[in-house]
């Protein structure tokens, strides 16, 4: 766990790969006056990230470095990260593996949200796995990063009923409206 000292808001780094909508959640979840947190840096491992434009609408540092070298990647980022005293990191939609190495130098202070019931469908096309196996739910949880992939110790959980007439992308949708109502809650509870 994660402990507050003060009142100051704990320096966070968001990654993307995508949209952000998780991320323009955050930004908007770090502005209240509970929050543990302020977003302070935006990562991207590619530049056609489409959340990289919250970088200039909510005046973010952002930063973008291409994975073809994780090495390279990985201590240009961890450089920036020292450089901006960020503490803590979010994964929302980053669609890189982290290395050991660099998941050792922030242990216990990097969270992600995946798109399933973990420890249910890890990886990719969680959402086809669920409806193909006849789930009667899916869902999503915050959970810490680990070495293994999306196998660190669950935060929150939230599920979503599956009807017999969702597809992978309306599945999709639903599940990311609770995305954005269990990232914040899961920050709260490692916090409080």
């Amino acid at each position: 766990m994660v402990k507050l000292t003060g009142l100051k808001k704990i320096k966070t780094a968001v990654f993307i790969s995508g949209t952000g909508s998780n991320l323009k959640n955050l930004i908007k979840f770090s502005k209240i006056k509970n929050s543990p947190l302020s977003i302070d840096l935006i990562f991207s491992n590619t530049s056609k990230a489409k959340g990289l434009r919250f970088s200039s609408q909510f005046k973010i540092k952002e930063c973008v470095s291409s994975f073809k070298n994780p090495k390279v990647a990985e201590a240009k980022i961890l450089n920036i990260l020292k450089k901006e005293n960020i503490k803590f990191i979010c994964l929302a939609g980053f669609m890189k593996v982290l290395s050991k190495d660099f998941i050792k130098k922030f242990s216990g202070r990097i969270i992600n949200i995946h798109p399933s019931l973990l420890p249910k469908y890890k990886g990719l096309n969680t959402h086809m796995k669920a409806i193909k196996n006849r789930d009667k739910m899916a869902g999503c949880t915050v959970h810490f990063v680990t070495a293994k992939l999306d196998s660190g110790k669950i935060i929150l959980r939230k599920e979503v009923k599956i009807s017999k007439r969702d597809t992978p992308t309306s599945l999709a949708k639903k599940v990311l409206k609770e995305e954005h109502k269990l990232y914040p809650k899961a920050i709260l509870k490692i916090f409080s």
